[in-house]
């Protein structure tokens, strides 16, 4: 088993259709990753929609205890959690209203990703939202 990362052109057309991200495991320190891959994204026009169930707000925004709590289309969900969690991440995107399942660079789950994928889901498993956004411009 094994996966197949969309094109750097696909990822293009995935980051020039979309206008939300949510972020999973969004942290409210801004020496972390997630946070300034976040911030950068929100820079570049994009809504993110925090989701932590351990902060109140992230760069500005009300954080969400989970994917559930979030009204409204997402077109990505952008996920900050280590591998073993992709699978408990990928059955609550399924349960809401998403497009592209985004788990970030150094993130490979093939049971995720075969799991989103036969429902017909758009996946991109370890690769940098950030970077490929800078990189598709």
């Amino acid at each position: 088993m094994s996966i197949s990362i969309p094109s750097r052109s696909e990822l293009g057309t995935i980051l020039k259709k979309a206008k939300r991200i949510a972020v999973v495991g969004l942290s409210a320190d801004p020496n972390r990753t997630s946070y300034m891959v976040s911030e950068a994204m929100q820079k570049a026009g994009y809504e993110i929609i925090p989701v932590n169930p351990t902060a109140d707000e992230v760069l500005g925004v009300k954080a969400v205890a989970s994917l559930k709590e979030i009204e409204g289309h997402i077109d990505i969900v952008n996920v900050f959690r280590r591998s073993e969690f992709l699978m408990d991440v990928a059955k609550e995107f399924i349960e809401m209203d998403a497009d592209v399942f985004w788990a970030q660079l150094g993130l490979v789950n093939e049971e995720a990703y075969h799991f989103l994928k036969d429902k017909g889901y758009e996946v991109v498993m370890d690769r940098c939202i950030k970077v490929e956004h800078a990189l598709t411009k």
